[in-house]
């Protein structure tokens, strides 16, 4: 099987975007059938969540989603405007919300990064990978 991809156009939407992007990644899944069980679709939907959550906080709204499957990996990308990259909050209150994103694609995901955006603009593509065999808790 070659790679699937698909993609969700969002222009800077911060409004009811992370929903959205909740039911494109959803439904994509299941079309996929993606495997792990709802456990781990719901893990994936955490972290669509999460990066999806940042671009609208700290990246003035995500530009696009987009979803690239193989037998190996989901591959989760967001496109924004903001040139800085992800950075994880000093240590503070943990009973305080917020500041928790990048942890939890750390322990969830396989991987993550970002890269610039490829096209000269200003702005930036936060990507992360689950594996698509294991669920990703399997692999900590």
């Amino acid at each position: 099987m070659a790679e699937q991809t698909r993609r969700l156009v969002l222009g800077g939407a911060t409004r009811g975007v992370v929903g959205r992007c909740r039911d494109f990644t959803r439904k994509a899944l299941a079309d996929w059938q993606w495997p792990g069980g709802a456990e781990s679709v719901e893990d994936v939907l955490l972290l669509v969540s999460e990066v999806i959550t940042n671009a609208c906080l700290h990246g003035g709204g995500p530009r696009e989603l987009v979803l690239r499957y193989t037998p190996e990996r989901l591959r989760v990308e967001v496109s924004d405007d903001s040139p800085e990259p992800p950075r994880r909050r000093l240590p503070g209150d943990r009973a305080l919300p917020g500041g928790h994103g990048l942890i939890v694609l750390e322990r969830l995901a396989r991987g993550w990064g970002w890269v610039p955006s490829p096209d000269g603009r200003p702005g930036k593509t936060v990507w992360l990978d689950v594996p698509a065999r294991d669920r990703p808790q399997d692999l900590l």
